[in-house]
This record gives structure tokens, C-alpha cells and sequence, in this order.
């Protein structure tokens, strides 16, 4: 999923703080008493910056996908609860979910009536039909990766603007149903109508990036106001009516206010204060042993399906030659960056793609001193003699960092690493709210950034197909989360191979997706540096903290009095 960004943090306070949070949820059957007790009041947020646009269809940051679920809603959702049964697909807007036919390609979907958008506008078949049109219109970032299978959509790719998806996504409004019609089955397509990309808005939405225009939803709650620059405003949606606790339930708060432009320090403090209930950073180093000894019943750490990595581009000197992204590989020290994370409390060295206990995942790391299942330590006297052998040494390399305390960290330390190696090696640290467009697009001509994924839904192809197959190589766009322009036919190749036969054979496809982990890291198009886990900070007023494995805290689902 969508990049996130997390701060540093110190290894003796992660020791600390581990092992305090792992009762971080409440179960749901007393909810409805909760909800007599506990409704009403604000839930205060607080962050660094914003995340962009509000459009749901173009938003691929995890800070607004987190935001966007009780704000809109899909024909499927992932159950909102805690732990494992969070990956746990429910009917939403649909009445159920429903059985495949034409062997896999055809789906046909009832729609429930009476949900309402936060305008009044009742969800109709219109509404379907015209949301997924308008996901080739906003020419949103999974556009070919996920929604590429729909019949129609290689016209909608190479057009957008006139897209139509003929023929694949039919509505009758007399029955209320809508039917997708795929080129071919898809294992992964449920998934796919469960994210916030597939989210049904209304018909007349503009086909173009709502920016900072608020578009009705159909969630409990509904944007009122939006300045990225100091807040966001949300109250409750008047037209909202619970139809399914699983798929979108009612919230606690009245109305949710996300404020800002804070620091870290800040964001802690105000959570301290009970000026804020959560803050969306990780809290700064020197915090973190305080947090851990005076507030330990209000932090969560929750272990993640995710990494950060440094996407190298394969299209520009020094790194279209693999020899010098082997180097790289070679050389990073991953147990520093661990410590620069929190310790190995917080994050875990790795030097492939799909993290552990995720579906593929087989221990595989060649870049380390001895070459294995796990990283053990840098080898520089390896990572040299490639780079003497690329012919690469003395060429200049700039890193783009986010403007936040760890990344600007991790890109200090490659520089060191890109020095030592030869390179003369800058940082660029920009702002967290458009690093992640900028390195995306081949206009800016990056070379080395630093950037991190996490999970949109548990499947090998959601880390390697979405960020390195040719299809998710988009030249000259902001929307190109294959940021190594990484394309490599016979790979590609394998992919498709692997998604075709998690249709018959699960098992069998995991393993496929375990030999392209190796692929793709044997070609180091990336670096991968650690696997994180997730520290939440909340208030004393926040009850019901609960943790989904998808949407993380769901905001609805706690209570502020």
C-alpha cells in the first residue's frame, strides 16, 4: 500500500516500550452499550502535514487511506476490527458477496437500497458504473495495476478521458445489480473492490483530481473542511444509517478534527496534554522511554506487513548499470538503520521485498556478508569491487529524503555509504506531502530516494507486481509507484504466471511468488532496509483503541467520552 512515514526512535526505549501494548483491542460484543455510553464528543488527531488530495480514487498514501474509511465505502470492505479477521472480506454497499461465474470472469452485484451519500443522493447503479469509469478518468495509480483485468479497460488506459469500460462494467437499474465482466479470472479481485481505490462516489464526481475539494461520501462521517496547510474538519454524516457493523460501522466521536504542521516533539506533547488524542507520527527518540515508563497503557505497537526501501532508478547513470544497485546492496548497513528506526523492537533487517509472515515470503537475502536466508552484516570489500567493475565511481548521486527526522536520516547514511563507495552523493529532504509524487515522476529525473509500502491486502503480488512490473511504470506521471522503472519482460512474465494460478492452486502460487522475491532481488532494482512495526500514541480519553491489520486505528471504532 501507499508509503507512510515513521520517525526515528532509540533502542533502549523501544525495549521498554515492547511488550507493553499487546492488549490493543476490545472486543466488539459490548459495543452497542459503548455506544450509549461513549457517543459524542471530538477525536483530535494531529500530524506533521497533510497528505495530499481528498480524492479517494488518486490518494495512495497510507495517512489517507487510514482516513478514508470511515469516509466512503466500496461494494466490498474488509471487516473493521481488530487482529487477524481485519484481512476478512465483508459485503458493503453490495447485499453479498457473490458467486463467480463464466468460470471466474463474471461477477454480478446486488446493490443495497437506501445508503445514502453525505449530499442526500441515494447510491444507485449509476453511481457504480460511473465510479469506476472515473478511476481510468483521474487516471488514478492503480488504474493498470489492479483494475487493468475489467473488459474495456485497455481503452480507458490509452484514453482516459473518454473511458466507457464497455462491456465490463454493466449496470441494470430495474434489478439494481452491476456485473464485471474480466478479461480473465482474478484471484485477487475482491481485494481489489475492497480498497479505498474502488470506492463508490456519486455519478456527477468531475473526472478529474478533487484536490482539496471534499466529495461526498457515504461513511459516518464527511469532510467539511480542508486546509492542508493547518487542518481538516469532519462530522458526522447526516445521511448515514448503519447497515453493517463489519463493513462500516457507526462512529463514537460527533466529529473528528485532524490538525497540521506540528513536530514531533509537538504532536507528543499535545497527545501528553490531552490537547490531542493520537498522533500520526512516531514519536522522536528522546520521548520514547518516557512514553514507555509513565504512559505504557497508551501505547500500541502492532508487528507490520510492510518495508522501507530505497527505490534506485534503473534508467539513469549510475544505477542502470545492476552491478552498482548490487553495491548499494552490499554496502547498507541494515542493523544501523534498525537502530535509527527504534532497535530491534520496532523493525527487523531484510534485503527482499515480501516481509514475513506474508503470503511468498521465504527468507532470502544474497546482499550480506554471508550470503543466506537473513541479513548478518554489510560487505563492503564486495560492494567495492562491483563498483569497480560498473565503471561507475566518481559519478554524482542525489538522494530524496522526506523532510522528517528519519528519513533525512537514512539519506545522511547512504551518503556516507554512496561516498565511501566512490560516488559523490547529496541529499535533497522535501516535504512529506509531495516526496512521494516527485519520486515517482521520470520528469524529476531521481536517481535514489528514500520511500516505504505497506500492504493494500495480503497477496506477493501487492509488493512485487504493484511496484515493479512494466505495467506500473508510467513515464512523465505522478502516479508511477514502480519508481526504479523497473521492467523486466521475463519477470513480468512470471508474475502473470503466478496471479493465473492463485485462481486454482494457492499454494502453488505462493511458491511462484517466493522465486520472483528472488528475481526481482537477485536484479536489485530497490534496497530493502527493514520491516517495520507500528507505535500508536494515544490520549487518556481514547477508549476502545482498536487495531485493524489493513486500515490500522479505526478512528469510528473509539470513543473520546
Amino acid at each position: 500500500m501507499k508509503p507512510n512515514r515513521w520517525k526515528a526512535s532509540q533502542l533502549a526505549a523501544a525495549c521498554v516500550i515492547a511488550g507493553l501494548a499487546s492488549a490493543a483491542t476490545i472486543g466488539g460484543d459490548v459495543r452497542a452499550d459503548d455506544m450509549t455510553a461513549h457517543r459524542g464528543g471530538t477525536l483530535r488527531l494531529v500530524a506533521r502535514s497533510a497528505a495530499g488530495t481528498l480524492d479517494p480514487h488518486v490518494n495512495y498514501t497510507l495517512q489517507y487511506w487510514q482516513l478514508f474509511q470511515p469516509l466512503y465505502d466500496g461494494l466490498l470492505a474488509f471487516k473493521k476490527v481488530a487482529g487477524p479477521d481485519s484481512f476478512t472480506i465483508v459485503p458493503d454497499i453490495a447485499e453479498a458477496i457473490p458467486e463467480a461465474q463464466d468460470g471466474g470472469k463474471t461477477y454480478v452485484f446486488k446493490i443495497r437500497p437506501g445508503i445514502k451519500f453525505s449530499n442526500g443522493q441515494e447510491v444507485g447503479v449509476k453511481d457504480v458504473v460511473a465510479s469506476y469509469q472515473r478511476i481510468f478518468k483521474v487516471a488514478g495509480p492503480t488504474a493498470g495495476t489492479f483494475y487493468s483485468v475489467l473488459v474495456g479497460a485497455d481503452a480507458c488506459l490509452k484514453s482516459p478521458a473518454d473511458c466507457t469500460l464497455e462491456g465490463g462494467v454493466v449496470g441494470d437499474e430495474a434489478a439494481r445489480t452491476v456485473t464485471f465482466h474480466l478479461t480473465r479470472p482474478d484471484a485477487e479481485f475482491f481485494n481489489k473492490l475492497a480498497i479505498p481505490h474502488a470506492a463508490i462516489l456519486p455519478a456527477d464526481t468531475p473526472g478529474s483530481d478533487a484536490g482539496t475539494t471534499p466529495i461526498p461520501g457515504t461513511g459516518p462521517y464527511h469532510i467539511v473542511s480542508y486546509d492542508p496547510n493547518q487542518q481538516m474538519k469532519l462530522a458526522r454524516n447526516p445521511n448515514f444509517k448503519e447497515w453493517s457493523k463489519d463493513a462500516q460501522p457507526d462512529g463514537y466521536a460527533d466529529e473528528i478534527v485532524y490538525d497540521f504542521g506540528l513536530t514531533e516533539q509537538a504532536e507528543v506533547n499535545a497527545v501528553q496534554n490531552g490537547q490531542a488524542d493520537w498522533m500520526f507520527d512516531q514519536p522522536p527518540p528522546d520521548r520514547l522511554s518516557e512514553l514507555g515508563t509513565k504512559y505504557a497503557d497508551r501505547v500500541h505497537i502492532t508487528p507490520l506487513t510492510a518495508m522501507w526501501y530505497v527505490p534506485m532508478n534503473t534508467n539513469l547513470p549510475p544505477f542502470n548499470n545492476e552491478k552498482a544497485r548490487q553495491a548499494v546492496n552490499y554496502a547498507i548497513d541494515r542493523k544501523a538503520l534498525v537502530k535509527l528506526f527504534g532497535g530491534p523492537n520496532l523493525a527487523t533487517p531484510t534485503c527482499q521485498l515480501l516481509p514475513p509472515n506474508f503470503p511468498g515470503h521465504e527468507d532470502y537475502c544474497p546482499y550480506t556478508l554471508n550470503p543466506g536466508k537473513t541479513w548478518s552484516a554489510p560487505d563492503l570489500e564486495k560492494a567495492r569491487k562491483l563498483v569497480a567493475e560498473s565503471g561507475t565511481a566518481g559519478q554524482e548521486i542525489t538522494i530524496i529524503a522526506e523532510d522528517t527526522t528519519i528519513s533525512r536520516s537514512i539519506g545522511a547514511y547512504l551518503q556516507s555509504v554512496l561516498n565511501d563507495l566512490g560516488y559523490v552523493a547529496s541529499v535533497k529532504a522535501i516535504s512529506p506531502d509531495i516526496q512521494f509524487t516527485y519520486i515517482q515522476n521520470t520528469n524529476n529525473k531521481v536517481q535514489m530516494s528514500i520511500s516505504q509500502w505497506y500492504q493494500d491486502y495480503p497477496s506477493g503480488s501487492d509488493f512485487l507486481y504493484t511496484l515493479l512490473s512494466c505495467d506500473s511504470f508510467h513515464p512523465g506521471s505522478d502516479a508511477s509507484v514502480n519508481i526504479s522503472g523497473f521492467c523486466d519482460p521475463a519477470i513480468d512474465a512470471e508474475m502473470k504466471k503466478a496471479m493465473d494460478l492463485q485462481i486454482t492452486d494457492l499454494k502453488a502460487a505462493n511458491a511462484k511468488w517466493a522465486e520472483i522475491d528472488r528475481m526481482v532481488v537477485d536484479k536489485a532494482p530497490v534496497a530493502v532496509l527493514f520491516t517495520p512495526k507500528h507505535l500508536d500514541f494515544v490520549s487518556q480519553r481514547v477508549g476502545d483503541f482498536s487495531f485493524s491489520l489493513q486500515y490500522y486505528f479505526l478512528f469510528a471504532n473509539a470513543w473520546v467520552q
